[in-house]
């Protein structure tokens, strides 16, 4: 099969553009397209693509934690982070055009996934303590944005799992996304933070988009287990 022939493939076999931000329905779900076509070329397997994806993403994860933070590496870090989303994105896609989607490749998806939260949080917690000159308690904040990330993550999939039991498929076409909706859930997108790494060259501009990004978390979190709570009752 062709390049473009697969890319045609794998645009009809997308997920439903509900429920998801700006980012990552314009831009990481493109590029995962990009580089599920890519390995189904090469022929690699979904979880060749997780696997490149966790090591792509811990490069980036262990270079925050041991080096200490400048423009450059930000520029760097953001990349890898991002290209580890991109390939998070095209396991599942290339997943589906194989239609070999399976419950121990979903599980391993999910279980790298966590990983990679629990630890870019952990790796900014050090660098803060290594390279940055901040107050004792400010190293509680990136122990409350994973405590955060990891419960809005956790949540949502176990919802998703939970949904697919209790409430039949629906028979029609899906209804179309909101535009309100993609925007609201952007402070809350994984692409969005990695882009915050682009400025960890300032400490200070990088310490006020984290605290940012980690208000939203706080903020977000008892509306969604409240939306969460409500769709399974």
């Amino acid at each position: 099969m062709e390049f473009s022939s697969t890319l045609q493939q794998l645009s009809k076999v997308q997920k439903p553009a509900q429920g998801v931000s700006f980012y990552s329905r314009f831009v990481n779900r493109p590029a995962g397209r990009l580089l599920a076509a890519a390995a189904y070329r090469i022929g690699l397997s979904p979880n060749h693509v997780t696997a490149v994806s966790a090591l792509i993403t811990f490069a980036a994860v262990f270079t925050i934690a041991l080096r200490p933070p400048s423009y450059v590496l930000g520029q760097w870090v953001s990349l890898a982070l991002l290209l580890g989303f991109a390939l998070d994105s095209a396991d599942g896609q290339l997943a589906r055009l194989h239609r070999s989607s399976s419950l121990s490749g979903e599980w391993l998806d999910h279980v790298v996934d966590c990983a990679k939260i629990l630890g870019i949080h952990a790796a900014v917690l050090i660098s803060f303590y290594r390279f940055f000159d901040l107050t004792q308690p400010a190293l509680l904040l990136p122990v409350i944005f994973q405590f955060a990330a990891v419960l809005l993550f956790f949540g949502g999939i176990l919802t998703e799992q939970l949904r697919r039991r209790s409430v039949k498929p629906p028979t029609g076409p899906p209804a179309p996304a909101s535009s309100v909706r993609g925007l609201a859930l952007l402070p809350v997108d994984y692409g969005l933070f990695c882009l915050i790494f682009l400025c960890l060259g300032s400490q200070k501009l990088f310490l006020a988009l984290y605290v940012a990004l980690l208000v939203a978390h706080v903020v977000l979190l008892p509306a969604f287990f409240a939306k969460w709570l409500r769709e399974l009752s």
